[in-house]
């Protein structure tokens, strides 16, 4: 339950761990950080590079933070077209029937998706979750069953959902659990695929119902952190304080997940540590791809192919990304028939002689192999021209 946040105090084990990996291109640094919270985790966005972990895959109770799947599975919905923004939905009596954070729905009150979402994403409204979920699914506990196929799709190995918002005074909602790692895949999963997200989530204040209700963003990181972008905040006095925090600066976004901190501030302060020592400390190197120029084609209708090749990122030192050199190296030649996608070379990027990532060389376009008159007709005409 979370307008302001203002639960007891829970106890919490200081966390001292991270973990460390021996290559420069891992980008993951030797560093203990002081966090007062059960469990953590910082990953870069774009690349889902691990940068800082403790306890990250204890389960634990979400609170709120449950939220980011339901948000998920409504943008999700709107970008495949079966509901829309401007849908109006009608509030039900379930729907209206929920406490902690809320809204205050009324039953057949008319809202819009989109003014749904944002009591959601702005104010953390259990009532509007659930009114989206039964928009999305037909009701709460088929949105549910979804949250959880979703969940496993995603790799999500130790989430379990039984609500929609993260109410854990029911006796099911023991087993409400999932992990900061989860949480922080399923973040990563929002953000990168439905950057709609930040149009609500980096709102400070806002209202609904024509002016006459107010919203006010649980998230304070949103206010005085920069680069703050989101994501979505939670506790409850059995869950602890709860939050999934991203923001972005100099084109690298980050995810900072902690869970079960005692108080609403140290939580906050434990997700800048984590958002300070990535910035800090850490870089994306990331190029966007393209031409790798013509490959020769031996025995087909035409003599080329276009070749290119696709996107890399990869998560560095602070300031290394200065130093990666990419080397493109095509294949000499390639036979007839080329198929489209075909591979015909490598891309390699290397940083101090280190191999730090590869990217496969396709063929642009299909080629044919010639047949025995279009051959014979090459030769001729080769020979006239000579």
């Amino acid at each position: 339950m979370e307008p302001d946040e203002d639960e007891a105090e829970v106890g919490a084990n200081v966390l001292t761990g991270a973990e460390a990996l021996s290559s420069e291109a891992d980008a993951v640094q030797t560093t203990a950080l002081s966090l007062n919270a059960k469990s953590v985790i910082l990953m870069e966005a774009s690349t889902g590079r691990v940068l800082y972990e403790s306890n990250a895959d204890e389960r634990l109770r979400p609170a709120s933070v449950t939220k980011i799947m339901t948000i998920l599975l409504v943008m999700e919905a709107i970008k495949a077209g079966t509901i829309s923004y401007d849908d109006i939905v009608s509030v039900s009596e379930n729907a209206a029937s929920m406490g902690g954070s809320q809204v205050y729905l009324e039953p057949g009150e008319q809202m819009s998706v989109e003014e749904l979402l944002k009591c959601v994403i702005i104010s953390s409204a259990n009532d509007a979750s659930v009114a989206l979920a039964e928009h999305v699914a037909g009701s709460e506990e088929a949105f549910i069953q979804r949250m959880n196929e979703r969940a496993e799709q995603l790799g999500m190995k130790n989430t379990h959902f039984v609500n929609t918002s993260g109410l854990d005074d029911a006796p099911e909602s023991d087993k409400h659990l999932t992990s900061a790692r989860d949480v922080a895949i399923m973040s990563r999963e929002l953000i990168n695929n439905h950057p709609d997200v930040f149009k609500y989530s980096t709102i400070w204040m806002d209202t609904i119902r024509n002016g006459a209700f107010g919203l006010t963003n649980t998230n304070r990181l949103i206010r005085f952190y920069r680069g703050a972008t989101g994501l979505k905040t939670g506790s409850t006095s059995k869950a602890g304080f709860c939050i999934s925090a991203t923001a972005e600066r100099d084109g690298m976004s980050l995810i900072a997940v902690v869970m079960a901190s005692p108080t609403r501030d140290i939580r906050n302060e434990a997700a800048k540590t984590l958002l300070d020592y990535g910035f800090a400390n850490f870089c994306v190197y990331s190029t966007e791809g393209g031409s790798a120029g013509l490959i020769p084609v031996t025995g087909g209708v035409a003599p080329t192919a276009e070749a290119h090749y696709g996107k890399f990122s990869v998560v560095l030192p602070k300031g290394k990304d200065k130093n990666v050199v990419e080397e493109i190296k095509l294949n000499e030649s390639v036979a007839a028939p080329v198929k489209e996608g075909d591979e015909v070379g490598v891309v390699t990027y290397t940083l101090d002689g280190e191999v730090i990532g590869t990217v496969p060389i396709t063929a642009a376009n299909s080629v044919a192999k010639i047949g025995y008159g279009g051959l014979l007709l090459r030769l001729i005409r080769s020979f006239l021209l000579n």
